[in-house]
């Protein structure tokens, strides 16, 4: 029989605007930017009588030594090549290895042969039959699970989880999305139709984040605002919740599309709730793209001006950017980084167009021959790297024009303009109340990783003189309005995030 199992988040095979990893490599502490749900929640579905422990690699490095009869993987393709390497050390000391998660659903032959049990599709549906073949050892080396209604969803283990390492927490309320992206795997995974979680399971997990000294909420939905009723619903009650903690209340963050913009009640009710942060995808502002791409609830809109309608609800804009896309010729980073400089956003993930696997544009490339050959035709890539052959840019000027792109934007004027934007057009939101009275993270709860932020941020102080200046003008704005302290302080830690990634990767 077994009685006890390992769970474990692969650290990313690269650094990403989405990590932590500036924290251990300046203060020496490793910690997450967002806690892990996934192996917080497979936790709470573990048959009781075993005994289960988590590590989010992210946090502590893995100990192949460790006392437990089973050793379960999940992670994303830009985790894959850290899984199969933690996969195969294991299988040679003799454990049982299971592997699931996005990756391992959409790219099963290449998990196949690194794990005795492949798991694909969402565990809700199969986890009661997987943990008792676990538990009584005998188990089918591999487990299909559809897509559950998320009331089969159990309670986060946080317990397990160490809390004191990551700087944010982490719920879902709902999976899917009902757009179309051709280059979007999530909805390969989970399904254009939304599925939601009942708003009192809601409730009940963010009081145990609260409870763990969590004081900003990443809501983990894949389009939180793709179905406005539903979101007004839980909007409602997250407003409630929040006016109801005695200390301090929840910023919250999440995924929206562009075209939530178009709702003022919706963003006002976004706003009263506690949303300080929200990340959308504006890819290009080339219409051509977007069309070529199926990424149609951003054409025909002023993006500029949709953009700006959050900021004036003071609600913070962290934008996706996308080249690449079959319309973009050698222009095109200009283009990009002339469109960021009108915005009142302070920070971009910008990637190449990517083909993930399963995913449409992946089959259209794979057709028309432009699909790089072996590995490289998996989408785990750098930002700045592609599995597509361009179409109207040769692949020297793809990278060499994406990674001059990266340097401009993440220079510290460039930075330190558009955050004076976003300062002088956000409104301050009372519902968001950290920061108006402190100046520093520390300040929050007192855990490890918000004190270890404030050391990270005053390096800013000691650095480059463009950084002591960028620095300075920042600090004089936020004297102006200092409700917005918080937003702006959490930027400048991904701004340190995403010049720590430009040099990690620079020669890559």
């Amino acid at each position: 029989m077994n009685s006890s199992i390992h769970l474990i988040n692969p650290a990313s095979d690269y650094p990403s605007y989405y990590g932590a990893d500036v924290l251990g490599a300046h203060i020496g502490s490793p910690a997450a930017l967002v806690a892990d749900l996934t192996i917080a929640t497979i936790a709470g579905m573990v048959s009781q009588d075993m005994q289960v422990s988590l590590l989010d690699e992210n946090i502590s490095p893995v100990n192949y030594n460790i006392d437990a009869d089973i050793i379960g993987i999940t992670g994303r393709v830009s985790q894959h090549n850290r899984m199969i390497t933690i996969a195969d050390e294991f299988r040679q000391r003799g454990k049982t290895v299971i592997i699931g998660g996005p990756f391992a659903t959409l790219c099963p032959e290449i998990v196949r042969p690194h794990c005795d049990i492949l798991v694909r599709g969402e565990i809700e549906g199969i986890s009661s039959a997987l943990f008792e073949d676990l538990r009584t050892g005998v188990w089918k080396n591999e487990y299909i699970g559809g897509r559950p209604d998320l009331s089969e969803t159990a309670m986060p283990r946080w317990n397990l989880y160490k809390n004191d390492r990551a700087l944010i927490g982490s719920i879902q309320t709902s999976r899917g999305c009902p757009f179309e992206c051709e280059f979007c795997d999530t909805i390969q995974y989970v399904g254009r139709r939304q599925r939601y979680k009942p708003v009192p399971s809601i409730i009940k997990e963010l009081d145990q984040l609260y409870q763990h000294g969590y004081r900003v909420i990443f809501i983990a939905d894949d389009n939180f605002t793709a179905s406005r009723s539903r979101a007004r619903e839980v909007l409602i009650s997250l407003g409630a919740w929040n006016r109801q903690q005695k200390s301090g209340s929840v910023s919250f963050a999440t995924q929206v599309s562009i075209d939530a913009a178009k709702d003022e009640e919706l963003l006002q009710m976004c706003a009263d709730a506690g949303l300080a942060y929200v990340f959308i995808g504006i890819e290009t502002p080339n219409e051509d793209s977007l069309r070529d791409s199926k990424k149609r609830q951003n054409l025909s809109m002023d993006l500029t001006g949709q953009i700006s309608r959050f900021v004036e609800k003071g609600i913070a804009v962290m934008a996706g950017m996308i080249v690449g896309f079959d319309s973009d010729g050698p222009d095109i980073f200009e283009k990009q980084y002339e469109f960021a400089s009108s915005l009142p956003v302070p920070m971009f993930s910008l990637g190449a167009l990517v083909a993930p696997a399963a995913t449409p544009l992946y089959d259209r490339m794979k057709s028309e021959g432009r699909l790089l050959k072996g590995d490289a035709a998996i989408a785990s890539m750098t930002p700045w790297d592609t599995n597509i052959i361009p179409k109207l840019m040769t692949r020297r000027e793809m990278l060499e024009g994406i990674r001059d792109l990266s340097e401009r934007l993440y220079t510290p004027a460039a930075f330190a303009e558009r955050v004076v934007q976003f300062i002088r057009n956000a409104r301050v939101n009372p519902e968001n109340d950290f920061g108006r009275e402190h100046g520093t993270i520390e300040q929050f709860t007192g855990r490890s990783v918000e004190m270890d932020s404030a050391r990270l941020l005053s390096h800013l102080r000691r650095n480059s003189t463009d950084q002591k200046e960028m620095w300075s003008i920042i600090q004089r704005e936020l004297h102006k309005k200092p409700g917005v302290s918080l937003v702006v302080l959490t930027m400048l830690l991904q701004y340190m995030q995403a010049r720590y990634m430009i040099e990690s990767i620079k020669n890559v």
